[in-house]
């Protein structure tokens, strides 16, 4: 932001030199660049950061010196002489789009004699880099650069039907600028049109066809709000970037508009003469709402570690604008002014307090009462997730958000319903080797089809062992419109199935070690019909897992064997256990007794492993599985033998012999009873 050292002087009377002047504003924020001589002015420099946008105009930097150099501030108050005639007879505003531009205004001066800009106007713009045009135009950006609204000025007479229309693009339309070239307009700009056609792309830049000429007579002053994210996103596609939307990008300030208007106009009639037309057509949609903040007086030193006078406190946030709506003990409530959407929260007028009353003067050794921070369930299972990872040997991987249809369509185990579409398609994320997939459009539902797309392309360089897991959002379509973005947990690995299982079930227990874990039938296409499962913590479906069947890895190009296996966090986490309890570990021996049941062929292991869990007290520390035989001249077709070992350990005695027999008499009774299983001879 360019500032004229001899303009700033006109609102604030201040006697230190430029130096101590840039000094104190690097030190409270306003970085300098740097201090040109131009003339008998200077040109300064400064850095402003995107959320200050109130010091992207003169009077913002002047308030500044004014809180820092304790001296009042005079800012101007345009009341231009108008006539009797009003403007609503001769023109109309249409708002089509107010989600892109919520506020318009229009005055008109008629009569006016364009030429040249007095001395005056000219050496303010030229100190700063801006070349004179003409005495119109130079004034609106004269007043742009006062307050940091942006201005426009049409032609009147060259706008059909004297209409307003602010609307998105018609197809195929197109527009020529100020600097006389043509430009497709994107469909979800903002113009400005009349009756005929767009005049002007909102926020960016004006038509040729009504730009202030010299046989211009009629001016339509133009002071506007329009959408920051609507104007970023057009001036890039354009590539047609300006001052204007420059300021339009960081947020101007709605309830400054008409003052700059006035202004304007005012200006207008001093430089160019004319007569301007009463009252103003103002189209308003905003719904502006300033909460007030609380500051609690103790928490300036808490923050900062010195004590600052309260009147000190007061007069700074009263210098930068903010209104004392009420007082109790030892807290105030201030409403923040309009230009200041930066501050919302305490800590925000902490931070005004301290930069303005100087943080070199706060000493080094100053003792600040600092707290641990809690951390979140979230961080908590990041946390577990990637120490388990980690440990295992895998790599984070982060992947986009978006897929192509074809993959989105391969795999969702979530969810049937299709996928979010993004509007603009993602360009430049699919790697050499990747056939045509078409549009990288598809919010992700799973992120197992980006897992498998990062092993792709490591195969495809030769990158032979390839463990990763991504933790992130995906998205999913809900009845009410409006996405559910569940936390998961996804893996792709060339381990085998049963290593990624235990894998899974180590994360699980690393949550919540007591959690009860089952398994079932799984019935995605993407998995081998032999090897995968659902996993289930009590009843909810907590994650899928399996091994990529052949067909599959075809589809995605994969070369060798590969398992993934998804969890949702968000389900885990509700088993979680934020506080750990530990338990000394038993100073008497453990007892370990084998089982060698015979069971029907059908009969998975962990409704073995549940069956012996509910028939052992509370001695049993551990079940383990060993092995399965199979033996049909003895035991018969369909049946096969499952070796497990339990091990018994009570926390205050020794236990004797028939204790443990009596707990095994009760594991093998209860085996037979609910398996039908015998004890192997």
């Amino acid at each position: 932001m360019d500032v004229s050292w001899n303009w700033l002087r006109t609102y604030v009377d201040i006697g230190e030199p430029i130096e101590t002047v840039t000094e104190r504003l690097t030190m409270s924020g306003l970085n300098l660049e740097s201090t040109t001589p131009v003339g008998q002015d200077f040109c300064i420099d400064l850095e402003v950061t995107s959320n200050r946008a109130d010091c992207l105009g003169h009077l913002g930097v002047a308030r500044e010196i004014s809180v820092l150099f304790d001296c009042p501030l005079s800012v101007p108050d345009p009341t231009p002489a108008s006539c009797s005639k009003s403007v609503t007879d001769i023109c109309r505003v249409t708002i089509e789009c107010p989600e892109l531009c919520s506020r318009y205004t229009a005055r008109i001066i008629r009569g006016v004699k364009i030429g040249p800009s007095p001395t005056w106007l000219v050496e303010r713009l030229r100190t700063i880099g801006i070349e004179s045009v003409n005495n119109v135009v130079d004034v609106s950006n004269f007043v742009m650069m006062e307050c940091g609204q942006p201005l426009h000025t049409f032609d009147f007479e060259r706008l059909s039907g004297g209409n307003i229309i602010v609307r998105r693009p018609k197809k195929d339309e197109a527009i020529e600028t100020i600097n006389h070239l043509e430009y497709k307009l994107p469909e979800n700009a903002c113009i400005i049109a009349d009756s005929d056609r767009a005049v002007a792309i909102g926020g960016v830049m004006g038509g040729a066809d009504t730009e202030i000429t010299y046989q211009t007579k009629d001016v339509l002053i133009e002071a506007a709000w329009f959408l920051p994210g609507s104007v970023r996103a057009t001036a890039r596609q354009l590539n047609l970037h300006s001052d204007s939307s420059f300021r339009f990008e960081r947020n101007v300030n709605v309830e400054g508009i008409d003052w700059a208007s006035r202004r304007c106009a005012e200006l207008i009639l001093q430089v160019a003469g004319g007569e301007l037309l009463n009252g103003v057509v103002d189209v308003d949609h905003t719904q502006i709402i300033h909460a007030p903040i609380v500051l609690r007086h103790q928490q300036i030193a808490r923050v900062l570690g010195v004590e600052i006078p309260a009147d000190f406190v007061e007069t700074t946030l009263r210098g930068l604008g903010l209104e004392l709506v009420s007082s109790s003990d030892g807290s105030k409530t201030w409403k923040p002014p309009s230009w200041r959407k930066d501050l919302s929260r305490e800590i925000d007028l902490i931070e005004e307090i301290g930069r303005v009353y100087g943080y070199e003067r706060v000493p080094d050794n100053v003792l600040v009462p600092m707290a641990a921070s809690h951390r979140s369930p979230v961080t908590q299972a990041l946390h577990c997730v990637r120490r388990v990872m980690v440990a295992a040997g895998f790599s984070e991987a982060m992947c986009p958000s978006l897929l192509p249809q074809v993959w989105s369509d391969a795999v969702s185990p979530w969810t049937s319903e299709p996928p979010l579409i993004s509007q603009q398609a993602m360009l430049g994320v699919l790697e050499k080797g990747t056939q045509n997939v078409g549009a990288v459009n598809c919010l992700r539902r799973t992120l197992l089809s980006s897992l498998l797309e990062a092993k792709r392309i490591n195969e495809y360089r030769s990158n032979t062992n390839i463990d990763l897991y991504e933790t992130a959002n995906v998205y999913l379509t809900n009845t009410n419109g409006l996405p559910t973005e569940p936390l998961m947990l996804g893996i792709v690995t060339g381990r085998s199935f049963f290593e990624l299982k235990g894998l899974l079930e180590s994360i699980c227990r690393e949550m919540n070690p007591a959690i009860e874990l089952t398994f079932g039938e799984c019935d995605l296409e993407l998995f081998d019909i032999s090897q995968n499962a659902t996993l289930l913590a009590g009843k909810e479906k907590i994650g899928v897992l399996g091994s990529v069947s052949l067909g599959s890895r075809k589809h995605f190009g994969l070369r060798q064997p590969t398992a993934v296996g998804e969890i949702n966090l968000t389900q885990l986490m509700k088993c979680m256990i934020d506080v750990r309890r530990h338990q000394a570990i038993s100073e008497f021996p453990a007892v370990t007794r084998d089982f060698n049941l015979v069971v029907d062929e059908n009969v998975p292991w962990q409704q073995i492993e549940a069956v012996v869990r509910l028939h052992a007290n509370e001695w049993l520390e551990n079940v383990d599985y060993r092995e399965v035989f199979r033996n049909p001249q003895k035991d018969g077709t369909g049946k096969k033998r499952v070796l497990l070992s339990i091990q018994l350990r009570s926390r205050t005695a020794t236990l004797s012999g028939p204790e443990v027999e009596s707990v095994s008499e009760k594991v093998v009774a209860g085996c037979q009873a609910a398996l039908g299983a015998v004890l192997a001879s």
